[in-house]
Order: C-alpha cells, then structure tokens, then sequence
C-alpha cells in the first residue's frame, strides 16, 4: 500500500475515533458519561475489539437540505471478547447526531445482530440515543421494525444484553424490553416511551425525566431493568460477572469453573424456631453455592421472591426462593413475573435450576385480584410445566395451598423434591385450617385457646408433616438441613442426561 493511502485511511480513521467532535465529548463527559468507543474498550477484554463498518456514512433524508455527511452514523459496532467469550456489541454514539437512529444506522446494528445470530454469540447493545432521526421520516420507524424482529428471532438462541446508559425513549425502550437482561447506571439511564414534556402537554402532569424513567425507577418499581449500578464501571462489572454464568448459545452449557466448597456452614442455624419470625433465605444460599457466590437478579424489585446465579460443584446453577424477610415470602402479580421469566431463560439456556420454598401461598386481596394475579400467578405453573432442565425443589419451612404448586412441586414436573423435618406442606397453615373446620367447636368450648392450640398440634402431625407428603411419593426424601448441598449436586450430577420432550405443536400460549 501506498504511503499516501495509508495516510488516507489512519486520517480517515481517526476522523471517525473522535466522533461527534471534541466538543461534543467533553459536553459527554460532563455529564458523567463515558464516550461510546470507552464503552466498548471499557467492557471488552483488552486488544480484543474490533470494528466494522467504520465509514458507513448517512445517506438519506426527506429534505435535501439535511442530507450531510455523518461518518459511523453515531453507531459503533464490531465482535470481541469478555471472559474469552466472544461477543457482538454496538454502542450508540451520543455525540454524532445525538445518537439518533437513521436508516444507515439501523442497518449496522441490524448487520452485528444478523452476525451474532449467524455465529451463535451473544449480544450486547449500548443504548444512548436522542430516539428517531426525524429528517429520515419513515426510514428510521423501519429500522426500528427491522431491529425488533431481530430481538424476537434471537430470544432463546443467544443471550440479548441492553445497556441503557443514557435517554432511550419512544420506540427505542421495545428493543431493550425484547432482550434478555437491562443494565441501568444510577442519574445516566433514562427510558421511557413519552418523555416529561410530552406528559405536561397532553396530561398537564409536571415530572422530571429521573423520576420518570431514571435508573432507581426502572429497577425497582417497574422491573423493567435487571441489574442497578451506581456507575458505568460498576455495570460494565456485572456485566462480565452474568457471562461467566450463562453460555453463549442454546447448544451449549455455560462454563464450568473449578469446584470450591461453601465458605458457609451455618444452614443449621438459619431458620429461626419461629415458624413466624423472617430471615433471609439467601444466606440459606450462600449455604449451597461454591464459595457461597450468589448473582442476584432484579435485586429491588419485587423483592419477596428471589432469583439468580450460583455454582454447585464448578456447574452453573439457576436459584429461585421465596424470600420470608419481604412480605413472608408470598407470591404477587410482581413476583409471578420475575420467576416465571428467569426460569424461562434458564431453560432456554440450558442452565438447571433450584427452587427453594418457604411461603405462605398466593397475596390475597382486592388489589392483587384486580391487578390480574390469576393470570400473572399462571405464568409461574407454566414456566415450571415447560421446562426441560434439570430442576430440584426444596421445601424449607412452609409451603401452603396454590404456593406448593406452582414453585415447582412434583406435579409440575420438578425431578427431585426434598423437605427439611420441620417443613410444612398443606392446603393452607395450620391456624387457619383450624380455625375453619373446627369453628363450632372452638366457639362452644370452654377454653377456645387450648383447645386450638392442640386442634392446630393434631393438624400439623396429620396433614402438614412432610412425612404425610413422603408416604404419598410427593416428595422423595425428608432431609437434614446439613444434607441440602450434598442431596441438591447429587441430584443435579444424575439428571445431566435429561430429556423431556414435549406435544408436538408449533408453541405454547403463556399467559399474558
């Protein structure tokens, strides 16, 4: 090559590096934003990144006057590394035309996700975008169309990640709602579908973008986003961490790491006697995992159920619990969402999972009824009904009426069902049984109170006990608490081999 076109290309490429200019990325980094391109440098493994499409230019526009030439349309895409594991990213740039989605732009993202479908690798997708290139007019609802499909044709054959670390507002929010995991960052992250002035216009309500669509909001209150950080650092963090434990495509199992046993050992003592007093079962988690590590999912929402990852003997591993220290632990319409997600994504990829139950059924109230807790409850028994991995159930303390069912009880398919001795399992407590079928006779009694308390003693040992559930075959075997670890891998090692096929039929409706 020539010493001038090679001056032409470095020249070229360098024109692209610096993006929207050098203003525009100080103005960037005054908002406590990295730039797209240290994004991407940031959360790949060093040396590792490399770039397509890097002088793609724009190239359309309803008027004549606002075609300009926008070298990387504000999107950076390519393939690289985390862990070692390659992957498919872009990063929408800021700083060239606010990031703002035209038909060139689309059509890049559109390329790397046609790559990363092609080549089985996961996908990971920045978002920082001022929403639709307007002067594009219908090209840019296109492109948005195109990239939607995409999502929808990946779900379940490689893992989507979105990271939203600036606005994503609009039409821009439904591809991040079709991946698998939202990253968010602390006062960077803002989604919503109208923005703050669209609402004082229309419904003269006066609200700011952070408490519209900020990160705390979307974590904690909508669900829609997985992972909370109080930096981009610190997402970019999580997000190596969720690669270690989930595999690149659905033909594959995620890395196995060496085994290391709990650095707790105190499960014994969790649980209070107190069949009514909390306690947080993921410390009864950090009891199960390889050097007691848990990921926790979707952390500030719906926090009586709890879901994530951990490892058993080196083999990545799915938990889902009910959590006695938020609400008793009781299913809700939120929670109903969170698990029967998670647990559809870890069957999907191949990823098995342990259930761990402690609750007191279903939330009553008006509230809940009317928020559609039939349907979204539903969700969990079919989530449970359709998997095919391997999958454990441990009955820890209680577990009452429609509750038993759906976390993943015998008659939904788990493979192997344990209960600790002091475990629970009935049409409703104790209390309340007793106090509906032996109302009359607690009404005449001279004492009310011995008289129930005795009732609720007699109910216990013949209808609660897991021994009763044990004669049945509902549960395979009643163990000790010391014995979960051992009784779970061992349980796990043999169902390895798994197959569960299913009616033939093109796909089941979840409900919605």
């Amino acid at each position: 090559m020539s010493s001038s076109k090679n001056k032409e290309l470095q020249k070229l490429r360098e024109k692209v590096k610096h993006g929207g200019g050098e203003q525009a990325l100080e103005k960037q980094m005054a908002l406590g934003k990295l730039s797209a391109r240290e994004r991407i440098i940031d959360l790949l493994d060093n040396d590792s990144f490399q770039e397509y499409d890097m002088f793609v230019q724009n190239s359309t526009a309803v008027f004549e006057d606002d075609r300009k030439e926008i070298l990387g349309d504000g999107v950076i895409t390519g393939t690289g590394t985390i862990n070692g594991m390659p992957v498919c990213i872009y990063a929408q740039d800021f700083t060239v035309a606010g990031g703002s989605l035209g038909m060139m732009h689309a059509k890049k993202i559109i390329k790397i996700m046609d790559r990363a479908l092609k080549m089985r690798v996961p996908l990971i997708g920045i978002n920082d975008s001022g929403g639709a290139r307007i002067q594009e007019g219908i090209n840019s609802l296109a492109g948005y169309g195109e990239i939607f499909y995409r999502n929808t044709m990946a779900s379940g054959i490689i893992p989507q990640i979105s990271v939203v670390l600036g606005p994503c507002a609009g039409g821009a929010v439904y591809s991040p709602a079709l991946t698998d995991f939202v990253f968010v960052v602390n006062k960077i992250s803002k989604m919503f579908i109208t923005g703050p002035e669209v609402i004082r216009t229309v419904l003269g309500e006066k609200i700011s973008a952070e408490d519209l669509g900020g990160a705390k909001v979307q974590s904690q209150i909508s669900g829609n986003a997985h992972f909370f950080a109080q930096s981009e650092l610190e997402c970019f963090d999580q997000i190596k961490r969720l690669l270690q434990y989930i595999p690149q495509n659905n033909r594959v199992k995620a890395f196995t790491a060496d085994p290391l046993p709990p650095r707790r050992n105190d499960i014994e003592n969790i649980i209070p006697q107190d069949p009514r007093e909390a306690y947080d079962v993921r410390n009864i988690i950090e009891c199960i995992t390889d050097n007691s590590e848990f990921m926790e999912i979707r952390s500030g929402f719906a926090p009586n159920a709890v879901v994530g990852f951990g490892r058993i003997n080196g083999e990545s591993t799915a938990f889902v619990a009910n959590q006695p220290a938020v609400m008793a632990g009781v299913l809700d319409v939120d929670s109903s969402d969170k698990i029967s997600a998670f647990v559809r994504f870890c069957d999907a990829f191949n990823i098995p999972i342990v259930t761990l139950v402690d609750l007191p059924g279903y939330l009553p109230g008006v509230d809940q009824e009317h928020a559609g807790i039939i349907r979204h409850g539903a969700k969990i028994l079919y989530a449970y009904s359709e998997a095919t991995v391997p999958t454990v159930t441990v009955i820890l303390r209680k577990a009452y009426g429609g509750g038993y069912i759906a976390m993943n009880s015998i008659h939904l398919g788990a493979d192997s069902v344990f209960a600790w001795p002091d475990a629970e399992i009935s049409v409703m407590g104790p209390e309340s049984a007793v106090n509906v079928i032996f109302r009359k006779e607690l009404m005449a009694a001279e004492n009310p109170e011995d008289v129930r308390q005795h009732k609720i003693q007699e109910y216990k040992k013949k209808f609660a006990s897991p021994y009763v559930a044990a004669g049945m075959g509902y549960i395979d075997a009643v163990i000790e608490p010391s014995e979960t670890r051992t009784m779970i891998a061992h349980a796990l090692k043999v169902s390895q081999g798994k197959i569960k096929s299913a009616p033939d039929k093109k796909h089941g409706l979840i409900p919605m």
